[in-house]
């Protein structure tokens, strides 16, 4: 929820010479709706489906960094294509992320008392951002610069050198979990966000 995925994608995206995209993005896009819209108007559970869609679509058509928005990982089979890649957590205490949070309107889960919302979707997601992630990196405090360098580092030391992945599609349909193991290779950003 204001953790920094839309700042800090692209710096790590242009730091590693790779493309970004964000599954929101993707949902906007096509639905010609705002995220709060879809969830007012069609509800939570039609906009997680829209967004597995949108995680499933981006993972087999991306090769660079990709952002999710936090909700995603509820979704067991999003969880399952997740395992293997690179997957970055962005994370915060709940002072900074109700600030951060406050001056963004457009998130439906925190429109009531963001500071105990906010608690409680962290309290029954964290356990499934520790399953996804390859790297856990917290932003309180720092430039967006700053955390992308960390993410930076942080997957270096856990995989070695981060270097630019680019790979040929293949006609036939690839599972994306295959394509896409090991160094370089495209870097989920997952942020508790929706």
């Amino acid at each position: 929820m204001g953790v920094g995925k839309s700042t800090v994608g692209p710096l790590l995206a242009e730091r590693l010479g790779v493309g970004y995209r964000d599954t929101d993005d993707d949902i906007v896009a096509g639905q010609g709706s705002t995220i709060a819209d879809i969830f007012a108007n069609e509800g939570e559970p039609a906009f997680r489906e829209l967004e597995k869609d949108a995680v499933r679509r981006a993972l087999g058509e991306h090769d660079g960094v990709l952002a999710l928005g936090g909700g995603a990982v509820l979704d067991e089979d999003t969880r399952a294509l997740l395992a293997g890649l690179r997957v970055v957590c962005l994370t915060m205490d709940v002072e900074e992320a109700v600030r951060r949070a406050d001056l963004d309107v457009a998130r439906p889960l925190l429109a009531v008392d963001p500071r105990k919302r906010w608690t409680e979707l962290m309290d029954a997601r964290r356990h499934l951002y520790e399953e996804v992630a390859t790297v856990v990196v917290a932003t309180d405090g720092r430039t967006s610069d700053e955390v992308t360098q960390a993410v930076l580092e942080a997957l270096a030391l856990r995989d070695g050198p981060v270097r630019p992945y680019h790979r040929s599609r293949p006609a036939a349909r690839r599972a994306p979990r295959q394509a896409v193991r090991g160094p370089g290779r495209p870097c989920p950003l997952d942020e508790p966000t929706r």
